[in-house]
């Protein structure tokens, strides 16, 4: 289901567990966290029901499948709909696309099977010894294919296509003969759908762990979703006919890597620390044990502390033997020397991403740091590329008297203005060519989606999209918008209920607040409570009341979670003289 939702439906894996998760929560479909292949008999009758009624008798075949993969979850049934006689369902489009998926493939596996008539014709020539070959097929019964058609992500299979009547011993006349040159292609790098199919091969992970496996590595930038379309490259095509070869030149898009699988330089040098040092626990045949153990462990054949045990001894001692002797991997590599200074020029992976330098720490001055742009890395960056980077920042001209300059810093390429106003580029902007006329367009952009669309309160209330949406600022409050509000064209009372609406469900949190303290203890999620100060945050066991929290306990909970340096300067006795004397309000 998660591989071809991806190819069909262009959904990521976590997309289509979410809204598995939705219809099988509103009965539509089984359950979907399975890699089970069986059909109950009860559903086995439903398809043919359908099947026989929609396509006729001869189009259903009753079919048992076995599990491919060795410890299968064979405890549900595989993913289906609950009934048959439902052809499309869901609670918006997304869902109904899904569910259509999962009821004809589900339909599918009950069909007859498809008949292809392949034909391959071999033509020999009168000039010379050597064959051509064609090849092509027609359906002489859909079957299955009546409803459904597999997807595949091998974008070099060939299309068959319809060949005209022929005869053995038909004499053909050579119209023309085309010639087409061809290059190697480097092997495809994985999409979310071929790396489901490649952990399922490889025996790790289920059904339930794939979607949480490649959305992790993708939230800690260890792998990234590719972007380009790929640049245009030449080729020849040569043509034969009545004896005049004709050379044609033409181009095609190559190196695409749009929506496929990238690692970036974080995860390179994770994964090489990680082979380095756990190279036994990140072998293949290990991940395979394991889940098998799992299995063995589930079924009883095994007990869960004999296996813990014997992967515990191992891999504890190896933690501590790294943590304390292996030396911080950086992934750096030395491009040459600077002409100017004769000092070293690498990159590396510094603490916000990668960067290149001039010098190293052991010089007597201090080595000269600039990051890399968004389209670099760290295995592929050369020395004239990075020599380019110290050229930054660039000074392009000025706006409103004040100098615009351009730069590079961790959250990628920007434009600073008046020292306070930084504007990130656009994809396609370069910062080394980006001119004056362009960087005071996105200034201006800024400045526009920044200005107030309403005063409340005598107090100016903007709005923008942040990484979790679309949000209105009021008095220091982030206010997201749902889409039950049209953002573009917020009115005043949607502006005003928004406000009112964030201000009431802050005081429907408050349970206790410590004015003079600044500590307050506050409603989250699941039942439970934080105590808060400042960015401090301390969340209490769901079993602890909230209103037995004295104001002595709290300042030690906020104490023990605050940084090291600013613990000390809680050792104050005047803290403690009156703490009847504070001020408590507590809600009613």
């Amino acid at each position: 289901m998660q591989q071809e939702a991806s190819r069909k439906l262009f959904f990521n894996v976590s997309r289509t567990m979410q809204l598995a998760q939705r219809l099988y929560e509103a009965g539509l479909i089984t359950y979907m966290r399975t890699d089970s292949v069986n059909l109950s008999n009860e559903a086995k009758k439903g398809a043919q029901a359908e099947i026989e009624s929609a396509y006729g008798t001869k189009f259903h075949k009753e079919r048992n499948y076995k599990g491919k993969s060795k410890g299968a979850q064979e405890a549900h049934e595989a993913i289906r709909p609950t009934d048959f006689a439902v052809h499309s369902a869901g609670l918006d489009k997304d869902q109904t696309r899904l569910y259509e998926l999962i009821w004809k493939r589900a339909i599918a596996s009950q069909m007859s099977d498809a008949k292809l008539e392949r034909t391959n014709v071999s033509i020999s020539a009168n000039t010379h010894d050597k064959n051509f070959t064609a090849s092509g097929e027609i359906v002489k019964f859909e079957g299955f294919l009546k409803v459904y058609l597999e997807s595949t992500d091998d974008e070099d299979l060939e299309q068959q296509g319809l060949l005209p009547a022929l005869s053995i011993g038909q004499d053909l006349l050579n119209k023309k003969i085309t010639a087409t040159e061809r290059f190697t292609r480097p092997p495809y790098r994985f999409t979310e759908a071929s790396l489901v199919k490649q952990l399922e091969e490889l025996g790790i992970g289920r059904p339930s762990t794939y979607a949480p496996t490649i959305t992790t590595i993708q939230n800690r930038k260890y792998i990234e979703k590719g972007v380009s379309l790929g640049e245009e490259r030449s080729y020849v095509q040569l043509t034969l006919s009545k004896d005049d070869i004709k050379e044609k030149e033409l181009t095609e898009k190559t190196g695409s890597d749009k929506g496929k699988l990238i690692p970036t330089d974080v995860g390179r040098v994770v994964n090489d620390f990680l082979v380095e040092h756990f190279s036994n626990v990140l072998d293949y045949n290990f991940t395979a044990k394991v889940e098998e153990s799992f299995d063995n462990i589930a079924e009883g054949k095994e007990e869960w502390t004999d296996m813990m045990n014997h992967f515990y001894k191992g891999f504890h001692p190896t933690v501590k033997d790294v943590a304390e002797n292996a030396e911080r991997e950086v992934g750096e590599r030395v491009l040459g020397t600077d002409a100017e200074t004769g000092k070293p020029i690498s990159v590396r992976l510094g603490r916000f991403g990668a960067m290149a330098q001039i010098g190293t720490v052991e010089d007597e001055e201090k080595p000269q740091f600039a990051s890399l742009l968004p389209s670099q890395s760290l295995n592929t960056i050369t020395l004239e590329e990075v020599l380019d980077l110290f050229k930054l920042p660039r000074t392009v001209g000025e706006y409103n008297g004040f100098p615009v300059e351009v730069n590079q810093g961790r959250f990628g390429p920007y434009v600073k203005f008046n020292e306070k106003t930084f504007v990130s580029l656009e994809e396609g902007d370069d910062p080394m060519t980006l001119t004056f006329e362009r960087a005071a367009e996105l200034i201006q952009q800024k400045e526009k989606a920044d200005a107030p669309i309403y005063m409340f309160e005598e107090q100016p209330v903007t709005k923008g999209v942040g990484r979790f949406g679309p949000f209105i600022k009021w008095a220091g409050m982030f206010i997201s918008v749902n889409k039950k509000y049209d953002f573009d064209n917020l009115s005043n009372d949607d502006i005003e209920q928004l406000i009112k609406d964030k201000i009431q469900k802050e005081k429907d949190k408050l349970i206790v607040n410590w004015e003079d303290e600044g500590i307050r203890i506050e409603k989250a999620r699941w039942g439970r409570h934080n105590v808060i100060k400042g960015k401090i945050k301390v969340e209490l066991a769901k079993t602890i009341d909230p209103l037995s929290i004295t104001l002595e306990k709290a300042i030690e909970l906020v104490a023990k979670k605050a940084p090291k340096k600013k613990a000390a300067a809680k050792k104050k006795p005047a803290a403690k003289k009156k703490p009847a004397a504070k001020k408590k309000t507590t809600k009613k």
